[in-house]
């Protein structure tokens, strides 16, 4: 699609308001979102909800099974960046079935086409558009051309020029359908940098951007629709200081005034609901009973026998106190002691710490075992959960998230649905995004004891929202600060980071080197030389053990540029199949967050036949080629939830507005025997230890937590 600048093409303009009627309008807005009700906005979403899905159930033929677009629909040519993915269920595992509806008829694909064709926009988009809004996907489009700002690829400015194709040069920028598409995609866009709500003013500036002529009408156009919900919170703390003394007005608590997604603000909702009713379902055990070891109590002697009609579950363990204190001190530190002594009397705790307190959980997960608990835990990757079993016994309960949520592996399924489990272990909470820690917390019953553990430091997650770090925040149960620090001067260093200190470490055995480079081509041949040579011969570290982390995919020194120099260095090829040969190292990104390293084994016409680091196999099909990249380098996001013996990072020149302490903490902690860093950025790596903490993000739920304990109380 063509592209005729920032956001609308050249079309017939509407009434254009001065600065202070736009003003005037959004000071309106604003206010009548105030005067809501908490649950307006709940009911008019359901509403709405309801009334598009009657509408689309009468649209769907019988035969049809509905998946999520991302699942059903193979990757087809985008003009630019990837729009926001729908609603995100668990990362499933690899092995998991996916459901798909039937293959779109000819005529269905032939009348889309000639519908993208007419509007100039690339027909490869025909097949997403099927799967995406079904077998009126022409329809659909004709009705409401900026529909198409829902598929891959898609921009504001290639819909508008859609949009003039079909409905011709009388369209205008103020368009009700536009002004409607336009909300959701910034919002998407926000979505898709962490946030789980955006504040009127930063979306109102967005449509601006877009050149959307009225804002505040565009905002209230998406809210009829019940696809955007508004919210109102009060200030706290230096947010509400800075309101006060902004506006002047000291006799009225100072607010802001939030808009999210449907989906995003529901899962916020149900997560801060299901955490409280967790907590306020949890009844400790007691000491005495017959589940402790004790004597029968009088009244179970005193109740007549029967014969059971059938077979019976097995009733719960629920140990008293006496007998979670004799586990606590028999822990192997202080801290695992303190965790497991928190964990005996609450349903909900939180657990901080790095890489060498990971030894707490694991202490955890053999104390509740031993006291008869259905107890697992549950880790981010599959080295992840090596890792975590190699701390317990033989055989200890431990499974990926992937797996205990797709019930491939784990504790199963109870008669209701729930877990079949007394305890839940997450270890890499902050990996959690609100949709995907929303789903845990519904696959767990009323009882259920609940630990996340996490290092508050790292990255948080690919999706939105800051689950972890807004319950920190919340303080509505235990949080358990690990004593137990990362040893060594990786250990060292990172832990200088971790308070924003960016300083030299005494390293006698060359556990950290740090390289400087003028530019990004000479961080990449310095990076390469390390991988290739300097590692694997001073340190015995073989190449295929060390992992090159840089910010970004493109730019100088970003994944593209070090995959292609590290691939001509250890396995040069013509790239025949699909760009990989065999021997090459890849990633695979399955899901959103979701990355599984592998090797290419060889390639033929069913696809590429790719190898694990476990030792099991699999056939991409070509058409799913395209969610594999060269693995030698990766990002430090992908590297998420991993460790290699040796870690390379790399910061270019050009990586300053992407660094931050959460990154730079992150990418040190990747090594576990050697750390290699190759810097380009000069005093931009210090200054965004020591003043940037963390890429801000907008969410709600730490407010939510706090309404409802306050209505609870």
């Amino acid at each position: 699609m063509s592209d005729t600048g920032n956001g609308a093409p050249e079309m017939t303009p509407g009434v254009r308001l001065t600065a202070e009627e736009k003003a005037a309008k959004f000071a309106e807005l604003a206010q009548r979102i105030r005067g809501m009700q908490p649950e307006d906005a709940a009911a008019s979403a359901a509403r709405a909800g309801a009334a598009r899905a009657e509408a689309s159930m009468a649209e769907a033929p019988e035969s049809e099974t509905a998946v999520p677009a991302e699942q059903a629909a193979p990757p087809v040519p985008a003009p630019a960046a990837p729009a926001a993915p729908a609603a995100r269920a668990a990362p499933a595992a690899p092995s998991a079935p996916v459901l798909r509806p039937a293959e779109p008829s000819a005529d269905v694909l032939q009348r889309t086409v000639a519908v993208l064709s007419a509007g100039g926009a690339p027909v490869e988009l025909a097949a997403a558009a099927v799967a995406a809004f079904g077998d009126g996907a022409a329809e659909r489009l004709r009705e409401d051309p900026w529909t198409i700002l829902g598929l891959p690829g898609v921009r504001p400015e290639h819909a508008d020029h859609f949009a003039r194709g079909l409905l011709g040069a009388s369209v205008g920028p103020d368009d009700p359908r536009r002004a409607q598409a336009l909300v959701l995609w910034v919002l998407e866009q926000a979505a898709l940098r962490g946030h789980s709500a955006q504040e009127l003013s930063e979306v109102a500036a967005g449509l601006e951007r877009l050149r959307m002529p009225e804002p505040a009408a565009a905002i209230e156009e998406a809210l009829a629709d019940g696809r955007v919900l508004p919210f109102q919170e009060e200030l706290t703390g230096a947010e509400a200081h800075a309101s006060a003394a902004g506006d002047g007005n000291e006799d009225e608590p100072p607010t802001r005034t939030l808009l999210a997604l449907e989906a995003l603000a529901m899962a916020e909702v149900s997560l801060a609901e299901k955490l409280l009713q967790l907590m306020a379902s949890f009844v400790p055990g007691e000491d005495g009973g017959e589940q402790d070891g004790g004597e029968p109590s009088a009244e179970s002697e005193s109740e007549p026998e029967s014969e059971p009609e059938g077979p019976a579950e097995a009733a719960p363990v629920s140990p008293g106190p006496a007998a979670w204190e004799a586990a606590a001190e028999a822990a192997p530190s202080s801290s695992a002691t303190a965790l497991i002594r928190a964990v005996a009397g609450s349903a909900l705790v939180l657990h901080t710490g790095g890489e060498a307190a990971r030894a707490e959980p694991a202490a955890l997960l053999a104390a509740a075992t031993g006291l008869g608990l259905r107890a697992w835990a549950a880790t981010w990757t599959d080295q992840g959960k090596a890792s975590f079993a190699a701390l317990g016994e033989a055989g200890s309960p431990v499974v990926t998230l992937a797996e205990l949520l797709s019930g491939t592996a784990g504790p199963g399924r109870a008669a209701d649905g729930t877990l079949a489990l007394d305890l839940l272990i997450v270890l890499d909470a902050p990996l959690l995004d609100v949709e995907l820690a929303a789903t845990v917390l519904e696959s767990l019953a009323d009882g259920t004891r609940l630990v996340l553990s996490g290092d508050p430091g790292q990255l948080w997650s690919a999706g939105p929202g800051r689950f972890f770090a807004d319950l920190l925040a919340a303080k509505v149960c235990p949080a358990v600060a690990s004593r137990t620090p990362d040893f060594g001067p990786i250990g060292e260093l990172v832990s200088g980071v971790g308070i924003g200190e960016l300083q030299p470490v005494e390293a006698p055995d060359k556990e950290v080197v740090i390289l400087t480079a003028k530019d990004g081509g000479e961080a990449v041949h310095r990076a390469v030389q390390l991988l290739t040579d300097s590692i694997p011969r001073a340190l015995g570290i073989p190449a295929e053990q060390v992992v090159l982390l840089t910010p970004g995919h493109g730019g100088p020194a970003g994944t593209r540029a070090l995959n292609a120099a590290a691939k001509a260095r250890l396995n040069p090829g013509p790239g025949r199949f699909g760009g990989f040969d065999p021997g090459d190292r890849v990633v695979e990104s399955p899901a959103p967050g979701v990355v599984r390293p592998a090797r290419v084994v060889d390639g033929d016409a069913a696809g590429l036949h790719l190898e694990y680091p476990d030792g099991s196999r699999r056939t991409v099909p070509p058409a799913e080629a395209g969610r594999l990249r060269h693995g030698w380098a990766l990002t430090v996001h992908q590297a998420l939830g991993r460790r290699w013996p040796a870690a390379v990072v790399v910061v270019p020149e050009d990586a300053a507005p992407a660094l931050s302490r959460q990154w730079v903490y992150t990418a040190f902690g990747r090594g576990e025997r050697h750390l290699s860093v190759v810097h380009a950025a000069g005093p931009a790596l210090v200054q965004a230890v020591a003043e940037r903490p963390a890429q801000p993000r907008t969410t709600r739920l730490r407010a939510i937590l706090a309404e409802n304990a306050v209505e609870a109380d």
